[in-house]
C-alpha cells in the first residue's frame, strides 16, 4: 500500500468522528492529541490502567486508516532480537546441506554471504513495520521491559532505521504511525517521553461509558447497560478493590449477562457473571458482597 492511499484526518474533530465510526470513542483531548501524532510523525505515548481502552485505541486507529497493526508486547527480558529480527537457522542449515550435496565448490565466504540474505531473514514487529510501508506499531506495555530496552527503542524511533551488521542500512520509506501503551508499573525514563506525544486514559465518566456500551454492544438492553455502568462506577469509586474493573471489563460484563437472555441484574445472573467482570479472587468477594446489597435476591 502506497502512503498516498492513507488518507489522514484533517483537525481533531474529523479524527473523532472517524475513530467512531469505528466504534471507538474519543473525547476531545485524547482525538486532539492522536491528530496531532498522526500529522506530525510522533510516537504517542499513551498511560492509564488496564482496560482504559489503550490497546483498542492503536486498533482502531488501524482500522480507521484501512492499514496493518503490527503489535510488539513488551515483556521482562525482552531483548531487540525479539523486536528486530532473527535468522532462520533451520533453513540456513538446509541452504548449507544441499551445497554439500551438489558438491559445490563455494569458498568460505562466499559461502557466509549466501548464508545472510533476505531468503534468510525473520522480521520481528519493529523491523516489519520499518518494511512494510504505512503501518501502526503497536509496542504495548512498554513498562514491563527494562531499560537497556527502552534505550534501543529511542534510538530506533528517533531514527526510523536499523542497521543489520550482514545486509546494511534498513530505513523505512514511509515511517510506521507508532503508540507505546504504558500501565504505569514504573516510570519510564523522560529521554523516551520526551520523544513523544502523551496522553492519559482515565476510566470514563458515567455518561461516556455508557454510550461506548451502547456503540460497541449495540443489541444490550439500556437498561442493562446503564445498571452495568453504575455498578462499576460504583465499584471503582469505592477504591477497595486491588484492580478496579476496566471499560474492557463492563463491556464484557455487559455481554455476559445479556447472552443470559436478560434485560435487569438480578443477584443470581450477578453471581454467574462475575468472572467476566473481575479476575481476582479477594476482589471477587467484595464485589458480590457489593452486588447482593445492589441486587437483593
Amino acid at each position: 500500500m502506497s502512503n498516498d492511499k492513507v488518507i489522514k484526518p484533517e483537525s481533531p474533530g474529523e479524527m473523532a468522528a472517524r475513530l467512531k465510526a469505528v466504534n471507538y470513542l474519543a473525547d476531545e483531548g485524547l482525538s486532539t492529541t492522536v491528530f496531532l501524532s498522526v500529522a506530525m510523525n510522533k510516537p504517542l505515548l499513551v498511560e492509564g490502567a488496564p482496560g482504559t481502552g489503550k490497546t483498542s485505541l492503536a486498533e482502531a486507529l488501524a482500522k480507521m486508516l484501512a492499514i496493518p497493526l503490527i503489535r510488539l508486547q513488551c515483556y521482562e527480558g525482552i531483548e531487540s532480537t525479539q523486536a528486530l529480527y532473527d535468522w532462520d537457522f533451520s533453513r540456513q542449515i538446509l541452504h548449507l546441506r544441499s551445497l554439500e550435496a551438489a558438491n559445490s565448490t563455494t569458498n568460505a565466504e562466499q559461502l557466509e554471504q549466501s548464508l545472510y540474505t533476505e531468503r534468510f531473514l525473520l522480521p520481528r514487529p519493529i523491523l516489519r513495520a520499518l518494511q512494510g510501508g504505512p503501518a501502526v506499531l503497536l509496542i504495548d506495555e512498554v513498562d514491563r521491559a527494562d531499560d537497556e530496552f527502552e534505550a534501543f527503542l529511542l534510538e530506533v524511533l528517533a531514527s526510523n532505521q536499523i542497521s543489520i551488521p550482514e545486509l546494511g542500512t534498513i530505513t523505512a520509506s514511509v515511517p510506521p504511525i507508532v503508540i507505546l501503551t504504558s500501565n504505569r508499573t514504573r516510570e519510564l525514563h523522560e529521554a523516551l517521553k520526551r520523544r513523544c506525544y502523551f496522553h492519559w486514559i482515565d476510566h470514563p465518566e458515567p455518561a461516556r461509558e455508557l454510550e461506548i456500551i451502547k456503540t460497541r454492544l449495540p443489541g444490550v438492553d439500556e437498561k442493562l447497560a446503564q445498571q452495568v455502568v453504575d455498578v462499576v462506577q460504583s465499584l471503582r469509586n469505592e477504591g477497595r478493590l486491588r484492580r478496579s474493573p476496566g471499560v474492557a471489563e463492563a463491556l464484557d460484563w455487559a455481554q455476559a449477562l445479556d447472552r443470559l437472555g436478560g434485560s435487569d441484574i438480578n443477584s443470581d445472573s450477578a453471581g454467574l457473571t462475575i468472572g467476566a467482570l473481575c479476575k481476582d479472587q479477594d476482589d471477587r468477594e467484595l464485589i458480590l458482597s457489593t452486588l447482593r446489597t445492589i441486587f437483593p435476591t
